[in-house]
């Protein structure tokens, strides 16, 4: 049974499409589409869920009638985390009322020992004095949780950052990859997953199975390199 804090959709649309992108004759402008729309999918999901709606102000209609406006809350960042969660992104933008700021963090796997490294960190340290320095909700963006290891790094550096809350948004998961990465964060409700679907296993190089190769590859037509 998944831990309360994760998330994983039951979404036919979610399903349907998980197997399309499964399928290794999907290319890398059908992968790009697949990702996008799962993406959208279970973003909708979970922002419905993690946002809350604001009363902002008034503004008239075209025919002069004054009506309330709404935002959303609480203030958000999105995360991707390269290279992979690029092809999520945009799915988030779209969906978010107004812009958003957009960190990036760069972490791969060391292939030996399967533990993340970074190499490439973003976020705004160098400006602790500003309130808007870091936002309240920080949406994590990748597609693949496999071991959990990139996404427990990735959200331990962004709690130390100084965000209350972590959202992780991924197309697909293993049960390891969710169970490892659900029990971050000290307090409870501090972080959630959404995840599109979820596989049993992990081989013994990292991969998901059946699950759908590596993702970044496909995407940029890396494969073989």
């Amino acid at each position: 049974m998944a831990a309360p804090n994760v998330h994983i959709s039951t979404h036919p649309c979610v399903r349907a499409k998980l197997s399309q992108l499964r399928s290794k004759h999907a290319n890398a402008r059908e992968t790009k589409a697949l990702i996008h729309e799962i993406a959208l999918i279970v973003a909708v999901e979970a922002l419905a869920s993690e946002l809350t709606s604001l009363n902002s102000g008034t503004a008239e209609t075209p025919l002069g009638a004054k009506y309330t406006t709404e935002t959303v809350h609480p203030p958000v960042a999105l995360v991707p985390v390269l290279r992979s969660g690029l092809g999520m992104l945009e799915a988030l933008q779209t969906l978010l009322p107004d812009p958003v700021p957009v960190h990036h963090l760069g972490l791969y796997r060391e292939p030996t020992t399967l533990q993340p490294v970074e190499y490439y960190n973003n976020l705004p340290y160098h400006r602790p004095s500003l309130a808007s320095a870091h936002p309240d909700l920080a949406i994590l963006l990748d597609p693949i949780i496999a071991t959990g290891g990139t996404s427990v790094a990735a959200i331990q550096t962004l709690l130390e950052w100084g965000v209350k809350k972590v959202v992780v948004i991924a197309v697909l998961a293993s049960e390891a990859g969710l169970d490892r990465a659900s029990k971050e964060g000290g307090a409870e409700g501090q972080v959630e997953i959404w995840v599109g679907g979820c596989d049993k296993e992990v081989t013994d190089k990292g991969m998901i199975t059946p699950g759908m190769g590596d993702v970044g590859d496909r995407l940029f037509l890396t494969i073989g390199k």
